[in-house]
């Protein structure tokens, strides 16, 4: 473990999680093995991906970030370098988590990423129509296999959380290392509480998702300015509020104490929050990866953390 890594379950990851939403989508194969090029060479070693990505596209069908990412590991021969963690439970064809469903899906994944092993493997949405032992078995099936290293969970809520924490651990089975939620400095209530309480209290890692608002906390959406980008409608909806105001005004402040990008601003104060080990942040562009990859240099001050608190509460 590096110096800057951090322990998730058995993994051992670096504080920022590399957001494989825009491979196959913004950014074409060849822009997206930049990316990762460059992300490995500036020390990050954790790639988020999902089997339904991008099947939200016109002509796409999922598993297009899945087989970037697959191809890129094949034509640089580092699978054991890096962590990979991907989800089921979203794409069209294999939605939910019945057994069947998470063994057909894994298999597809594996295939797709052109390894026989995932390292953390999420159920990406809860699906209450199937009991906790039913999907959790078909879980620990998969480590016992040695197709997945560690399970984790999205989108859940913190009872079926805390239940299926204790079914694993009454039953001995692969349990929850790691929780995904939807959590920034404009979306904190998506997580504080008692998500937030149940991660706490059973030592799980979060590794949170929209950590920078679809682009909003980069600073580049502001009243009066227009970007063009395909995320562009996730962020503008923050422009015109109080809160996002407040937060732009505070993220400005303290990205100017430390000649920093505000889009590092926002991520190390994720990365402060209790439980969160790596904040997920996407790139597109290499040009827009040294930003996200700072937080692992920069720390805030307690003030600093103060005022952004108060400016995203």
């Amino acid at each position: 473990m590096t110096a800057t890594h951090k322990p998730l379950g058995s993994l051992s990851v670096s504080p920022l999680s590399l957001g494989g939403n825009v491979f196959g989508w913004t950014a074409d194969e060849a822009q997206s093995f930049a990316v990762l090029d460059a992300y490995v060479a500036g020390g990050g070693n954790f790639i988020d991906t999902a089997d339904v990505y991008s099947a939200w596209i016109p002509g796409n069908k999922g598993g297009e970030s899945e087989t970037v990412i697959g191809n890129w590991l094949a034509s640089r021969g580092n699978r054991s370098d890096v962590v990979i963690a991907t989800k089921v439970g979203a794409h069209p064809d294999l939605k939910g988590l019945s057994p069947a469903t998470i063994k057909s899906a894994v298999d597809a994944s594996l295939a797709r990423l052109r390894t026989d092993y995932i390292d953390l493997y999420y159920t990406h949405y809860d699906d209450e129509s199937v009991e906790v032992p039913e999907f959790l078995v078909a879980l620990d099936d998969l480590v016992r296999a040695g197709k997945v290293r560690e399970i984790a969970a999205s989108n859940i809520s913190a009872k079926r959380l805390e239940e299926s924490l204790a079914f694993s651990a009454r039953e001995g089975l692969a349990r929850y290392v790691a929780l995904q939620p939807h959590y920034n400095l404009v979306s904190r209530d998506t997580y504080e509480g008692e998500l937030a309480e149940v991660a706490a209290r059973h030592g799980l890692a979060a590794v949170p998702y929209f950590a920078l608002a679809s682009g909003f906390l980069t600073g580049k959406y502001r009243p009066g300015t227009h970007v063009d980008s395909a995320r562009s409608g996730g962020a503008v909806k923050y422009v015109d509020t109080d809160r996002g105001r407040r937060v732009l005004q505070a993220l400005d402040t303290v990205a100017a104490a430390h000649q920093a990008e505000p889009a590092t601003i926002a991520l190390a104060w994720l990365a402060a929050q209790p439980t969160v080990v790596a904040p997920i942040a996407s790139a597109r562009t290499v040009e827009q990866l040294p930003a996200l990859l700072a937080v692992s240099e920069l720390t805030l001050t307690d003030a600093e953390l103060a005022l952004l608190n108060e400016a995203s509460a």
